[in-house]
């Protein structure tokens, strides 16, 4: 859905009214997505244990961490990073990722996010 820019100056989002989608994490909800003046969107993604590696050719993805598990982590590439809410990761393209243990985070995605960009080894 395409939206052209609003009359005023900002936009609203309640995440409240936006139905999660599947992603390889866990479930999203993106906003700001029909927004034409805005460069990227804003997720809201609840993390599952199952999360798959994938990366974006893209997309650069800002993970700040909201909600975690004690054991909660993220794989980058070959590393894993203990994470913790308050925590903030930004990751460019071409970076294998994905979130271990159960969490909730806001993903703050530029260019705007495309499903057609997820790639899977």
């Amino acid at each position: 859905m395409t939206s052209t820019p609003s009359t005023k100056g900002y936009e609203v989002v309640d995440f409240a009214n936006i139905p999660g989608v599947p992603c390889p994490c866990g479930t999203a909800k993106r906003g700001l997505a029909d927004v034409d003046d805005y460069p990227g969107t804003i997720h809201v993604t609840e993390i599952s244990t199952d999360a798959k590696v994938h990366y974006h050719k893209k997309l650069t993805e800002t993970y700040f961490f909201l909600e975690c598990g004690e054991d909660a982590q993220m794989q980058l590439d070959d590393e894993m990073i203990p994470v913790h809410p308050g925590m903030c990761i930004m990751i460019r393209p071409g970076t294998r990722h994905r979130a271990l243990g159960k969490m909730k985070i806001v993903n703050i995605v530029y260019p705007k996010f495309d499903p057609e960009d997820e790639w899977f080894d």
